[in-house]
């Protein structure tokens, strides 16, 4: 029997992997994916990070790449990769966490693998699980391709003809800007184009510089400053999103609120010539393979600074888990470090 069993190998297990070992705990990190870094590997090729190197550093080791570098997805694999490497971490990929159970004293993972066994559980899986669709997606024609952003590489994957890009947060304009420039067809954008924007450097220092010092990522979400930051619609970091709805061939169509077989509704206009879809609309959490958990309104577990209501069962990586810096590559250590405090 393990002491620990952490599932998910991303950057919230690696931060918690890295403390169990420092305390010579017997543990082991399971994944469902086939190779560490997949959970970045999978989103769009051009996917880079909004944090320069000097905010990405896991505990122990420094993210390898010049101050003011914003890297890509293939370098934040490669991180992964070389940080499980250079501190010998126990994976088991390509097992999938099916359920969770807790018999007496200690917990059994079922996998598609077989039962594990172990005295306490870390849930490292993040809070993107269930790509989201409205339902009348369903009702549309199979002559359109629809893709979800999760599933989303490149326009290669487009077929020739007008895209609808709908979703207005930074997945959305990214793929937008992308789609919009690299084909010159035309390209809808269904969301809300009134929305703040942030650019990566302001008067020569980065803006995650400003954000530390301001002490912005720091703030509690139960503090009063954090309760608003959280609850406020969350600006656009780095993309031009002015300049790239004055494109001649971006057309903004309000919110879509409807469809049906080739004709789709939107709050500005009625489309009729769309030959792509990409649904850049979020996530749905999904925590019910835990049995007995206790779950909020919004479906995720209930916990203080990732220690849930179920004893030995613990949390990392989930929005907010503190603050607004959980939820970046560099401000998860502080998180690890915290609950490593309090349960080794």
């Amino acid at each position: 029997m393990k002491d620990f069993i952490i599932i998910g190998a991303a950057q919230a297990g690696l931060s918690m992997a890295y403390h169990l070992k420092k305390n010579q705990k017997d543990f082991l990190i399971i994944d469902k994916e086939d190779e560490i870094g997949a959970s970045w590997l999978n989103r769009w090729n051009s996917l880079k990070l909004f944090t320069p190197t000097e905010f990405n550093h896991l505990a122990g080791m420094p993210f390898p790449a010049p101050k003011g570098h914003y890297p890509d997805k293939y370098e934040v694999a490669d991180y992964f990769k070389a940080y499980v490497e250079k501190f010998d971490f126990p994976v088991q990929l390509n097992t999938l966490a099916e359920r969770i159970e807790k018999k007496d004293n200690h917990f059994i993972v079922k996998t598609n693998k077989g039962d594990l066994k172990c005295k306490e559980v870390i849930v490292a899986t993040g809070p993107f699980h269930i790509p989201y669709t409205p339902k009348f997606h369903n009702n549309l024609s199979e002559d359109i391709f629809q893709i979800h952003s999760n599933y989303y590489k490149n326009p290669e994957q487009l077929k020739d003809g007008a895209t609808l890009v709908v979703g207005g947060g930074d997945s959305g304009f990214q793929i937008l800007d992308e789609i919009s420039k690299q084909t010159n067809n035309k390209t809808y954008f269904s969301g809300n184009t009134d929305i703040k924007t942030l650019p990566q450097e302001i008067l020569g220092k980065t803006l995650w510089w400003w954000f530390t010092i301001t002490g912005f990522l720091s703030f509690s979400k139960d503090s009063w400053l954090g309760k608003k930051i959280s609850k406020s619609k969350q600006p656009i970091i780095g993309t031009d999103v002015k300049s790239i709805i004055k494109r001649d061939n971006v057309i903004p169509v309000g919110y879509t609120l409807d469809a049906e077989k080739n004709t789709i509704k939107t709050s500005k206009k009625t489309l009729n010539d769309v030959k792509n879809i990409v649904w850049a609309t979020g996530y749905k959490p999904n925590f019910n393979w835990i049995k007995n958990i206790e779950l909020t309104q919004n479906g995720y577990p209930k916990h203080h600074r990732g220690i849930s209501t179920t004893n030995g069962l613990y949390f990392i990586g989930l929005p907010w888990l503190h603050t607004r810096g959980s939820a970046t590559l560099g401000g998860i250590k502080k998180d690890a470090n915290y609950l490593a405090n309090n349960i080794l």
